[in-house]
Parts: C-alpha cells; sequence; structure tokens
C-alpha cells in the first residue's frame, strides 16, 4: 500500500533576515511535494510577512515555530513566537508617508488569505493564515464527505483531531461504524 505523503510540517529557527529565506524555500518545497503549486506565492510571501513581524517586533527574543498543515481544502500556516503582545493591522495615521516601505505585513497577510488571526498560547502567541487549496486530483470515495467548521481559536488549538463516525440520513446505525467525519 501506497501511504500519503505528510500534510504538516514545523520548522523552529531565529527569525532573522538570512533563515527568512530558506523557510521560505522550506514552504514552497513542502507545496510542491504536496502538489500545491498554485499555492507557493501567496504562501511565501505570507510565511516571510509573518516572519519579518518577528524578526522587527518579537521580545525578548526572535525564537520562532513555523507550522505548515494540509487539512481537508485549506492550508495553514501559522508562526509561533515568545511575545505576548497580538498584533494588529493597526489604520495608518493621517501623516504616514504613502511610500513607506514597512508597516504593511498584517494587511498583506489579510488582503492575500481567505482568514487570518493571532491568539495567545502558552507565554507567547500565534498568528496564521489560510489559504483555499484548489481541487485534489484523487477523487473522493463514493460517500465521502468533508466536514469544516469554524472556531475562533483558529488552527493547531489543541493539536488533538477528535474522529467521530456520523451517519447519513438513509444509512442504518451500524453502517457508520467504519466512517469518520473526515473520511469515508
Amino acid at each position: 500500500m501506497i501511504s500519503e505523503p505528510s500534510r504538516y510540517c514545523t520548522v523552529e529557527l531565529q527569525a532573522l533576515p538570512s533563515r527568512i529565506g530558506q523557510v521560505r524555500r522550506i514552504v514552497s518545497a513542502h507545496l510542491r511535494y504536496w502538489q500545491l503549486d498554485a499555492l507557493i506565492d501567496h504562501a511565501s510571501l505570507g510565511v516571510t510577512e509573518l516572519l519579518t513581524n518577528v524578526h522587527r517586533h518579537a521580545l525578548p527574543d526572535k525564537l520562532c515555530t513555523v507550522e505548515v498543515a494540509l487539512l481537508l481544502d485549506h492550508l495553514t500556516i501559522s508562526v509561533r513566537d515568545n511575545d505576548p503582545r497580538m498584533p494588529g493591522t493597526g489604520q495608518p495615521s493621517p501623516h504616514a508617508d504613502e511610500f513607506a516601505t514597512s508597516g504593511r505585513g498584517l494587511a498583506i497577510i489579510e488582503a492575500l488569505s481567505e482568514s487570518w488571526g493571532a491568539r495567545p498560547q502558552d507565554a507567547g502567541k500565534v498568528v496564521w493564515f489560510t489559504l483555499q487549496a484548489p481541487p485534489s486530483p484523487v477523487a473522493l470515495a463514493p460517500h465521502a464527505h468533508s466536514v469544516r467548521g469554524a472556531t475562533t481559536d483558529g488552527p493547531f488549538a489543541d493539536r488533538a483531531l477528535e474522529i467521530v463516525p456520523f451517519l447519513m440520513a438513509d444509512e442504518p446505525l451500524h453502517a457508520a461504524a467504519g466512517r469518520s467525519a473526515l473520511a469515508g
């Protein structure tokens, strides 16, 4: 049996300019491996913006963890750091330089992603964004259904994924025993 490639990767690093390009290449390589080439540009730009924010603003250190996960039809990229201060897009002041080369990171994330957010975690925070993945070239088995929901905590909140059987309207109770909410 051929196993499906892992759809999760994590990289721990110091958010220094020299490392940001390396992480961008790692994320791009994973997306190519997962056959998600269409997402490379947006994912690379997004992870660059998040890591740049850590480099410029995070205290007490620049240590962070980048997580990339593909779940159902959404790619989620998150960056966890040790600074408890929550980010904001902020409103530009009336005297802001319209040609400034910084200060637009989260506005870029908001523009390129389907959703984004931030939440406190441990002594720091996690900032994340999602991208809609193109349809998989692999056909779903008959009666397989995707189940999506919303959460205010964002992705990776508890890292435990509970698989719960469900019934189709036309199935007897014993027919759902071998199926989960995530796969048919």
